[in-house]
């Protein structure tokens, strides 16, 4: 039986025989022949003919069920600061390649026993970045002493991990030209120059309020969300390159939908996979039924060169090749103009191009040319 599936290994895409190995045990060898033929014909009608205008294609086939999408954003109950950012303006995001994307966010995915429940409410606030004014009771000024009084929460502060003279600590390294005082259930802050005034001072009460003391800078909202039998922490703000340090986190499956984060932390293999997931994830909620062959194209497209680019002037585009054909997408002055200034010549070898000056395209039976001997 193995034998006759290492016969079909050039034939058939490996996974596609792979899947066809979890039935052996149910089929004989004359079945199993059969299925495997029978596969190999189906292969073989979905490939395409040479010459297929593959990229129109694509364009047609993602660009169509595009224009039916809704301006949609999806939001986590309970949360109000959790959205996602879903349907059409997501999938400009994604093609655009865009650096700064609206909603970012990361399904954080925990090792065992914590991805059963232990522990969970604990490891989201250890995730969540805390700022002081959410782990104390109170940061008010004391006018008659010109100084800023911070009174801790005890409760707050045991469950991070924090004491009050940690907490003062980080006062002093972030308060340049003020002294800190510890005392057993407050910190006192007082500026040091006799000059300053009470602006200064209310200035640094408005910077205290946001002083980082723990947690994971840039996770800014946590919840803890049940998927089948595990749980998963669904974050708002990204960090994925400190986040799968934690021991607790599993790493292999831990992602954020930011695109360039992904490249940067692991990859432009990674960042090619995130795109198909995130283009399908946006077709699949929004009851679309586009063939996945489709978006591959354009993830390879996107990271064909080693760095991301986007489906604009600045990213694909620009790489093209023909004059014409950039000229033909926006600021065709510009190009033109450029390209005359440089010399450029144009091949004529894709389609845009061959149909601005009115010449048959290189596709389909146009792709084929007829050399004669000279004698």
């Amino acid at each position: 039986m193995e034998k006759l599936l290492e016969e079909y290994e050039g034939k058939l895409p490996k996974k596609v025989i792979d899947d066809i190995r979890g039935y052996l045990g149910e089929l004989n060898k004359t079945q199993l022949k059969k299925v495997l033929e029978k596969a190999v014909e189906e292969y073989e009608s979905m490939r395409i003919q040479p010459g297929e205008a593959v990229g129109l294609v694509g364009a047609q086939s993602v660009g169509e069920p595009g224009t039916q999408m809704t301006l949609n954003t999806f939001h986590f109950a309970g949360v109000s600061e959790m959205n996602v950012t879903m349907g059409l303006p997501r999938i400009i995001e994604v093609l655009d390649a865009s650096k700064t994307i609206s909603t970012p966010m990361m399904e954080v995915y925990l090792q065992k026993p914590y991805s059963l429940g232990k522990d969970i409410k604990d490891i989201a606030t250890n995730i969540k970045e805390t700022i002081l004014e959410e782990a104390v009771d109170e940061i008010s000024v004391d006018i008659s002493k010109l100084s800023i009084e911070v009174i801790p929460n005890s409760d707050r502060m045991n469950v991070l991990n924090l004491s009050i003279q940690k907490i003062s600590k980080l006062i002093n390294e972030n308060t340049k030209g003020f002294s800190v005082k510890t005392g057993t259930d407050k910190i006192t802050v007082s500026p040091r120059g006799k000059n300053d005034g009470l602006n200064e001072v209310f200035k640094m009460k408005e910077k205290l309020k946001t002083l980082y003391i723990s947690g994971i800078k840039g996770i800014k909202q946590v919840l803890p969300v049940k998927r089948g039998d595990e749980f998963v922490i669904v974050t708002s703000g990204t960090n994925l390159k400190e986040v799968i340090k934690k021991d607790y986190v599993d790493p292999y499956r831990t992602f954020s939908n930011d695109v360039h984060e992904i490249k940067n932390v692991l990859g432009i293999e990674a960042a090619r996979q995130t795109i198909i997931n995130e283009l399908t994830n946006i077709m699949d909620v929004q009851g679309l039924d586009v063939d996945v062959r489709h978006i591959l194209l354009i993830a390879d497209m996107m990271c064909a060169t080693g760095s991301l680019m986007g489906i604009t002037r600045y990213g694909v585009v620009s790489r093209k090749s023909s004059v014409l054909a950039r000229a033909s997408f926006e600021t065709p002055i510009k190009h033109v103009i450029t390209a005359s200034l440089m010399g450029d010549t144009d091949p004529l070898r894709s389609v845009i191009e061959n149909v601005m000056i009115n010449q048959p395209v290189p596709l389909g039976t146009g792709l084929t040319k007829l050399v004669a001997k000279d004698q």
